[in-house]
């Protein structure tokens, strides 16, 4: 693969930070060049701090850096992560989105190559629609939204959203259905779209 990608997300306990690694992995195999960023935290440390899974989660990542615009602006493919938040995207992505207004009015946000993926609890958490609602921004940016649609059998082992990759977490905070095959999937259709439409 020829496209530069990078995979913006934000996790709280874990299940986002697991599919973009589970994205970048398959990226880099298949040669294309990746970066991984996070968008910032907004929940008081002190919050995070009393909670295990998301202290855990957010010592994990601390080596991961926080996505500017530059980030965007050097990649051909973007990719989203972002866990469901009543059926709409995390308020750490939002706020993140929400600072480029000037790089999208100077027109830098046109004809990138983008999909999204998005988790919950259980499989009528609002996944769907959050996926959506990041493609909905994407539409105002004039990308190119690059769906996995029902084109491979790892999208209906995966719970079945033609939308984008989305995982279920129980209890335990484990991904309990079979993601990874449809993340990887996912990844390298977002790359193929964008070696065709950039090279």
């Amino acid at each position: 693969m020829k496209s530069k990608l990078t995979i913006i997300f934000y996790s709280s306990t874990g299940t986002n930070l697991q599919m973009v690694r589970w994205a970048e992995y398959e990226a880099k195999k298949l040669g294309a060049e990746v970066r991984l960023r996070r968008v910032r935290e907004l929940v008081p440390m002190d919050i995070i701090e009393n909670n295990e899974k998301m202290k855990k989660t957010y010592d994990k990542m601390a080596e991961i850096p926080e996505v500017t615009a530059d980030d965007l602006e050097w990649a051909d493919a973007l990719l989203f992560s972002s866990p469901t938040r009543f059926g709409a995207m995390a308020s750490q992505m939002k706020q993140f989105i929400d600072t480029l207004g000037g790089f999208w009015a100077k027109g830098k946000t046109a004809n990138k190559v983008v999909s999204a993926m998005s988790s919950s609890e259980n499989p009528n958490g609002g996944q769907e629609n959050t996926i959506l609602n990041i493609y909905t921004v994407m539409y105002h940016w004039g990308a190119i939204v690059v769906a996995p649609g029902y084109t491979d059998s790892s999208i209906f082992a995966a719970g079945g959203n033609p939308y984008g990759t989305s995982a279920t977490f129980g209890k335990d905070g484990k991904i309990v259905e079979n993601v990874e095959p449809a993340v990887r999937y996912q990844v390298k259709r977002l790359l193929e779209v964008s070696d065709k439409l950039n090279y």
